[in-house]
């Protein structure tokens, strides 16, 4: 295959795992993530989903809000106002998988970040990962539709200007490489960046082998 562009997650990909994360919340405010879990699914559910970020990320309903009814589902007299303290604060980025994408970009390849991101956190995420180390970025609440649709990710393409053959996507939750998938593109599912780091190198490997390939059978 010809790689023209990778596209990456940023959650769980460029930072700690969510699991991590959400842990680090529920110790900042004395919660019980047990109990949590199920204060967020039954709020979940009102939104006729149960994803629980989606209510978020599109967005349907504000970061505050969404915490009120956690509280309250919680019997909380003050509910947290953001998860963003705990969600960046803090938090590592994951540099050895960013050099790579900047390398990668400097030889040529498009490199994007598209992620289902909560308006609330906007400007934390740019506080930890520079955008503009992207060629573009497409962020699931300013463009209404989320990962893992395929509206999400025929709009990246008419981004990065490639085929679904083209394009390689990174996300650590194996539903959204699904869809990926589904719309025809290569997916590498991120558990670590080690792993991740030789998958992708093992495609453009392969990328650039073609050409010699057919120079021999012309030969």
């Amino acid at each position: 295959m010809t790689v023209r562009a990778v596209w990456t997650d940023f959650g769980g990909v460029l930072t700690p795992p969510i699991s991590h994360t959400m842990m680090a919340f529920c110790r900042r405010h004395r919660l019980d993530p047990a109990a949590v879990a199920v204060a967020a699914a039954a709020v979940t559910a009102r939104y006729g989903t149960d994803d629980v970020m989606l209510p978020l990320d599109t967005p349907l309903v504000s970061e505050q809000q969404w915490l009120r009814e956690i509280a309250d589902e919680l019997g909380l007299a003050e509910a947290p106002v953001t998860m963003a303290d705990s969600w960046f604060d803090g938090r590592e980025t994951n540099h050895a998988w960013l050099d790579r994408l900047v390398a990668l970009r400097a030889s040529g390849v498009f490199v994007g970040l598209l992620s289902n991101m909560v308006p609330a956190w906007d400007e934390h995420w740019r506080r930890m990962v520079d955008p503009t180390l992207f060629d573009d970025v497409v962020l699931s609440f300013q463009v209404a539709m989320r990962k893992p649709s395929p509206e999400i990710f025929a709009l990246a393409l008419d981004c990065s200007g490639t085929r679904p053959e083209e394009t390689v996507f990174v996300d650590d939750l194996a539903g959204n490489c699904e869809g990926a998938r589904n719309s025809g593109w290569t997916a590498i599912h991120f558990t670590d960046t080690t792993t991740a780091i030789a998958e992708l190198d093992a495609l453009l490997a392969t990328d650039t082998q073609q050409p010699q390939t057919q120079q021999k059978e012309l030969i």
